[in-house]
């Protein structure tokens, strides 16, 4: 049953209290109970966890939000009388800045600084600090986009692995929805384009395969475009892709970049009088729109989702509104997707948590992943450790259509296929 805006509220002024007093306390104790695990940043009633996110880029693109929705789940568990007794007592987000370096740095001082139990929610498009939280053993969660989320014993993401290596398994949620929107990927093209980044090789590698295994021809597939600044001249991608399919354009440019990037490529295409179907990752945002050539830029994209989109009439869609609300104050924010990738990386956190009982160490939150799974989520059924080697293989399309966003694909799973 959803809980009051006004409970949840205070639930964010007792926390901020909890918050100060651990900050200025002795350093953490183990809690009754515990034996000879590692139970790091667990007190008899509290858990500290932080967070990893890119607040601050050189772009000007900015995940900060996810700081909100990981803010929102946390309250909302601690109204609710927190983790097996235990409230969480959530640090916020350090600002990694896109840097590696920076990212590196914010992995030490959560360990061993502020000696976290976990590190959740990690959203970047740089993830230095994975082997780090690895060897130290810290339940580490994000949105799996990046080749640490795939393997390691201790690191998450929330929607699965989604750069497998060889012997995983590969969402195919893009490329099948795509295919629904043009009528079959039979006889359609389609072309591929990403930062020259190791995240966005390894975007090309797998979206290759999958649009190739859903039926399209895959005519162009590039990791090309500077990772470090937003060209500001697009013509020479523009012009490959647009000759790409046997000297003509495409039928679907699918963009596997962040936010200017994206704006820099379609406005180009779109003046290079490209028709086909556009569509990205990242650019499901109200707050894009208040730019009209912003706005402009992305009219008629189609974006993919890997969680139940914001129209949906979905009860735990309802409840994310709800927390989210509650997190910014009772004030109405403009939702994005950001917010889920807190939101969703705090809940695997919190739902494995909950598993492992009283006795809470990294020994006991293992055990209780080995054997997790539950189903009906915002980003649909999940199990571990199956989602460290395979995606969980959800997701929906929204295009922006004339100022708004519509369910262009309803949010649904689609059965992933091996990667090779």
């Amino acid at each position: 049953m959803l809980r009051s805006i006004r409970t949840l509220a205070a639930a964010a002024a007792a926390l901020a209290l909890v918050s100060a007093c651990n900050s200025a306390a002795t350093p953490d104790k183990a809690p009754p109970g515990t034996s000879g695990g590692d139970s790091r940043g667990v007190t008899a009633d509290s858990i500290k966890v932080g967070g990893i996110v890119s607040m601050t880029t050189a772009s000007g693109y900015s995940k900060k939000d996810t700081d909100l929705g990981a803010k929102a789940r946390y309250l909302r568990a601690n109204a609710e009388g927190g983790v097996n007794g235990r409230k969480i007592n959530y640090l916020g987000a350090e600002d990694d800045g896109q840097d590696p370096a920076k990212n590196m740095a914010a992995a030490r001082k959560l360990v061993q600084q502020d000696k976290v139990f976990a590190v959740s929610p990690m959203s970047s498009v740089t993830f230095s600090g994975a082997d780090f939280l690895e060897q130290e053993k810290v339940p580490t969660f994000g949105w799996g986009t990046l080749p640490s989320f795939c393997g390691p014993k201790y690191i998450y993401g929330f929607n699965g692995c989604l750069v497998p290596s060889p012997g995983g398994t590969l969402n195919q949620t893009w490329p099948e929805g795509i295919g629904q929107v043009l009528g079959g990927a039979a006889g359609k093209s389609v072309a591929v384009i990403a930062n020259d980044s190791d995240a966005g090789k390894f975007g090309i590698r797998t979206f290759q395969q999958g649009f190739a295994s859903a039926g399209f021809t895959v005519s162009y597939a590039k990791a090309s475009v500077p990772a470090t600044a937003v060209p500001s001249d697009w013509s020479a991608y523009v012009k490959e892709i647009m000759q790409s399919n046997g000297g003509k354009a495409p039928d679907a440019v699918v963009s596997v970049m962040q936010t200017p990037n994206n704006i820099g490529l379609f406005t180009a295409l779109k003046r290079a009088g490209y028709k086909g179907l556009i569509s990205d990752p990242t650019d499901y945002d109200p707050g894009l729109l208040a730019k009209e050539a912003t706005k402009q830029a992305l009219d008629g994209v189609h974006v993919l989702l890997q969680f139940e989109p914001f129209e949906s009439d979905n009860p735990k869609m309802t409840q994310f509104k709800a927390d989210i609300k509650a997190a910014a104050g009772g004030q109405d924010v403009p939702l994005n997707m950001h917010m889920v990738t807190g939101y969703m990386s705090a809940d695997l956190f919190l739902s494995i948590a909950g598993k492992a009982g009283k006795d809470l160490t990294v020994e006991s939150f293992q055990a209780a992943a080995q054997g997790f799974s539950d189903t009906g989520t915002l980003v649909g059924d999940r199990a571990e450790p199956k989602g460290q080697k395979d995606s969980f293989g959800c997701g929906a399309l929204i295009q922006l259509k004339d100022g708004a966003y519509k369910v262009s694909v309803p949010f649904k799973c689609h059965e992933p296929i091996p990667f090779s």
